[in-house]
């Protein structure tokens, strides 16, 4: 346990931003999934529309420090290659 004060608020700050950090990443999850179930889907129009969504918030939580820059241009790149190989 800590026994300073900062270190006692180190801890305090590092939860709330835990909870924060949770919160972008299920976002980004979500927006992965909508473009996954279009694709499932075979919408093409669909697909487009919501990676066009997912791109700003992915890119949103790199600048925010939940995920580095090249998983999330890992996984952008693997979805548009998806979309792209749809009829």
């Amino acid at each position: 346990m800590a026994n300073h004060k900062s270190a006692k608020k180190r801890i305090r700050r590092n939860t709330k931003f835990e909870i924060v950090n949770k919160v972008r990443k299920s976002k980004v999850r979500t927006f992965v999934k909508k473009v996954e179930s279009a694709i499932n889907n075979n919408d093409k129009k669909l697909a487009n529309e919501a990676f066009k969504l997912a791109q700003p918030e992915m890119h949103k939580s790199v600048s925010k420090g939940v995920f580095k820059k090249n998983t999330i241009s890992r996984k952008l790149s693997r979805l548009s290659k998806k979309i792209k190989l749809l009829n």
